[in-house]
This record gives structure tokens, C-alpha cells and sequence, in this order.
């Protein structure tokens, strides 16, 4: 999972995943390890199911993602209110 994420994160492909229930479609930004210890990634939801139902910058646990698949779709512009050394994560894989 690892490596996917980092490939992803390095093409800057869009990527979809199961989540709780739900096809998500988004942007990955940066995965690593949480203030709690999971993993986790940061990216921008442009598309499918939200709780909230809003898209926007969301911190997803990997433990809850299935199904990953990298689309050949690429975003190459980078969203506001990205920037690097996220806060929320004690450890970094990877990061545009």
C-alpha cells in the first residue's frame, strides 16, 4: 500500500477507494503515520460518497480504505490550502 501511495502521490494521479461504504475519488497529497500511530493520507475528495456530503481536504485511515485503484486521470495543480510537513502526522512516506 505503501508503494501505490507514493506512486500515486509522485504521478499525481487521482486515486478511488472503498471507504467505510462508500466509492471515494481523490487527490493524494501526502501519506504517512498519524499523532495516534495509524496510517494515513491526506488528500482532496473531488468526487464520490462523503458523510458529510462535502468534498474538500480530509484525513483518511488506511486501515478503512479497500479496493485502491490508481486512475489515469492527474490532477497538476496543487490545491490551496496544501502545504507540506502536515501537522497531523508524526512520520511522512511521502508528500508532494
Amino acid at each position: 500500500m505503501i508503494t501505490l501511495l507514493t506512486n500515486a502521490i509522485q504521478l499525481q494521479s487521482l486515486i478511488e477507494f472503498d471507504y467505510e461504504g462508500g466509492l471515494r475519488i481523490v487527490e493524494p497529497y501526502c501519506h504517512g503515520i498519524s499523532l495516534k500511530g495509524n496510517h494515513v493520507l491526506r488528500a482532496f475528495q473531488v468526487d464520490g460518497y462523503s458523510s458529510t456530503g462535502k468534498m474538500g481536504w480530509k484525513l483518511y485511515d488506511i486501515s478503512k480504505v479497500e479496493l485502491i485503484v490508481i486512475r489515469e486521470d492527474s490532477y497538476i495543480e496543487i490545491r490551496p490550502g496544501y502545504s507540506r510537513g502536515d501537522k497531523g502526522m508524526i512520520s511522512i512516506y511521502h508528500e508532494l
